[in-house]
């Protein structure tokens, strides 16, 4: 190997990774302009790639290494560090919800923003991955927010409010991972390690369209060989990108068919097409053909046709109608006739429609390079991008010890660096097990879940924050948060070691090896010693009553019983007080004791009031109801008015009950 300088931190190198070939441009930033100081060109010489992505790597990689040597030949730098960007074909686009109670914070941080909005991220995330029969991996490329609510209240920003909930709707554009994994390995590949990625619309307007130009609606549709690349701006930004899938392969697909040539031949009587010129070829079968403006110009004209509509149509889309201009770039804009059929098919002047290049001195120039190509659009762009501070080649980070995936297009916090890497929201916060809802005795109780562990960031060894922004070289190490066990007990563990007596579970005999599950209603009865000992439960929103004999439990119900009937409780009434005396004491309301009637397996039965005025409950009537609890062969049938219930059911006057 040739003795080389090393690559300068400021020696900026992009590769653009076409379909059809692949650009390389080495340069620095000079005043506040990319100055080109080479740029090399080389065509893939199989089909490599297909519609801009990938498909072999090996090949890709070594036509890359061969671009990347004759760079490095003309000029003595041994270069290491190359920006990279991924065609918009696979882009996903996703809407995401997100939602925080805010019941222990004074006013709404930073913090509590970026975990709303990391939030919205992963539920755009889990949609997109419901899409698909097959779970992928996403790499987000880009998010906006869409919405702000708190309290139900749209705001445009929460930042130091307070309330009681904040809510975030996102909208996010996200590669699936094989993109961005076939890109890097074809760069390993190469030798190279990939600095920064971003996507290569918004490359291609970085090249194209000036800052400065943005205030105005326009747009970009970069042609390439296998898509098409759209690009919107206006007010000052970039307000959306996306593609078409019909591009130049289909013009040189047409010529192959007309005039009986390989794809190679067809790409150069493509490139050849001028007005007034024939073209000389040789077909298929090894005989001198040769061809006439008009005749290769009629033979192209329905795929360009479907080209310009495919164009016209997104573009609308994307922009609800057309631009004010539209600059075409790309190899394919320099196709004989395709500015007016653009122009035609959007219903433009033919004079808002340009081909890409006018505005390239803007931003870039070279000594001795015509840079005024449109097929250089996009390489350009990376490296214009990189030079203006918008791309970075020494924007490297590690991410737990290896060099992170980034979508480059302004500053980075650590969440986003996560998002890209292919953590989620679940991994930097962690979600508490779910709790366990069980009824015992007629209490309702909660089982809490494991709380979860919290995940550990630390960038340059300090603890962070996923919000922290990161620079260039900040190394970031990134434990994901365990998320906490769900609840889980048996029905033993619930009631205590000491447990001796016999439990109904959901009415039938319970096996205390039994796990218990949400919404488990269980009763206890007695034991042998005709009291069931003191229950061992922890972590519970209530206390769980001491279970008493049936015969005792008239008595000993809870002053306030948890009901799940839905009829009113009777009235109450006041006697009317008794004379003052000397010692009089303070008056208290007697409840009025009424009988109940009921209908109790087809039999009527009165009930007598019960001396503290509280109502019957099913449990009171199990041992009226002629079921042997003693010797139960199945499961226990309770049913209030025909309607199915639990042993807490509250009975009312004139009930048809039934207990088999």
């Amino acid at each position: 190997m040739k003795d080389y300088r090393a690559q300068e931190r400021d020696t900026i190198f992009a590769l653009d990774i076409g379909t059809r070939s692949i650009v390389g441009v080495v340069g620095k930033l000079s005043g506040n302009r990319f100055k080109a100081l080479e740029i090399e060109t080389a065509e893939h010489g199989s089909r490599a790639m297909l519609d801009g992505q990938i498909d072999n790597i090996q090949q890709v990689g070594a036509l890359a290494r061969a671009v990347t040597e004759r760079l490095e030949e003309r000029l003595g730098v041994h270069l290491e560090r190359v920006c990279v960007a991924a065609a918009g074909r696979a882009l996903r686009t996703q809407s995401g919800s997100f939602s925080l109670d805010l019941t222990d914070e004074k006013s709404i941080s930073a913090e509590t923003i970026s975990r709303l909005e990391a939030g919205a991220l992963s539920a755009a995330e889990e949609a997109l991955q419901m899409e698909d029969d097959v779970r992928k991996q996403f790499f987000m490329v880009g998010y906006t927010v869409a919405q702000y609510r708190l309290d139900n209240y749209p705001l445009a920003s929460l930042l130091d409010h307070s309330g009681q909930k904040a809510e975030a709707d996102v909208v996010a554009t996200f590669l699936p991972g094989e993109v961005v994994e076939s890109l890097y390995a074809a760069m390993r590949a190469a030798g190279l390690q990939v600095s920064s990625l971003t996507l290569e619309p918004i490359a291609a307007m970085n090249a194209a369209i000036p800052m400065e130009l943005r205030l105005l609606n326009l747009a970009l549709v970069d042609i390439g060989a296998g898509t098409t690349d759209i690009a919107v701006c206006r007010d000052g930004s970039v307000t959306g990108y996306t593609m078409a899938t019909i591009a130049g392969d289909e013009i040189t697909e047409a010529i192959m068919r007309t005039f009986l040539v390989d794809f190679q031949t067809a790409e150069e009587i493509k490139r050849n097409l001028r007005p007034d010129e024939d073209v000389h070829y040789t077909d298929i079968l090894g005989l001198e053909n040769t061809a006439s403006f008009e005749e290769i110009h009629t033979a192209i004209q329905e795929p360009m046709g479907r080209l310009a509509e495919a164009i016209a149509a997104q573009v609308t889309e994307l922009n609800s109608g057309a631009p004010s201009a539209l600059f075409l770039a790309g190899g394919g804009s320099k196709l004989s006739g395709l500015r007016e059929r653009v122009a035609a098919s959007l219903d433009m002047d033919e004079r808002r429609v340009a081909i890409a290049g006018n505005n390239f001195s803007k931003s870039a120039f070279a000594d001795e390079i015509d840079l005024n190509n449109p097929e250089y659009t996009t390489p350009l762009g990376i490296a214009v991008s990189a030079a203006l501070g918008l791309l970075n080649d020494s924007y490297v980070i590690t991410l737990n010890g290896e060099t992170a995936k980034l979508f480059r297009s302004g500053v980075l916090t650590v969440r986003d660096i996560l998002l890209m890497n292919g953590y989620n929201y679940s991994d930097m916060l962690g979600h508490s097990g779910k709790n366990l809802g069980v009824t015992l005795n007629g209490r309702h109780m909660i089982l809490r879940g494991e709380p979860a562990a919290p995940a550990i960031l630390r960038v340059n060894g300090e603890e962070a924050a996923i919000n922290t922004v990161v620079h260039a070289g900040d190394d970031i190490r990134f434990q994901p948060a365990r998320s906490g066990a769900d609840a889980e007990k048996t029905l033993g563990e619930l009631l205590g070691r000491n447990f001796s007596g016999r439990v109904l579970l959901n009415n039938q005999e319970g096996n205390l090896k039994a796990p218990l599950r949400q919404g488990d209603v269980i009763l206890t009865l007695e034991g042998p010693a005709g009291m069931v000992p003191p229950l061992e439960v922890k972590a519970v929103e209530q206390a769980a009553s001491v279970s008493l004999p049936v015969k005792e439990r008239e008595e000993a119900l809870p002053a306030e019983p948890v009901r799940q009937s839905s009829f009113p409780e009777e009235p109450k009434e006041k006697e009317a007080p008794k004379e003052e005396t000397a010692k009089a004491e303070p008056l208290k309301p007697l409840i009025r004791k009424r009988e109940v009637e009921i209908m109790l397996n087809g039999k009527p039965l009165i009930l007598p009031p019960k001396e503290n005025g509280q109502p019957y409950y099913m449990m009171d009537l199990l041992e009226r109801s002629g079921v042997d609890f003693e010797k139960l062969e199945g499961p226990v049938r309770l049913a209030v008015n025909g309607v199915e219930c639990g042993f807490s059911q509250a009975v009312k006057d004139r009930d048809s009950i039934t207990i088999r």
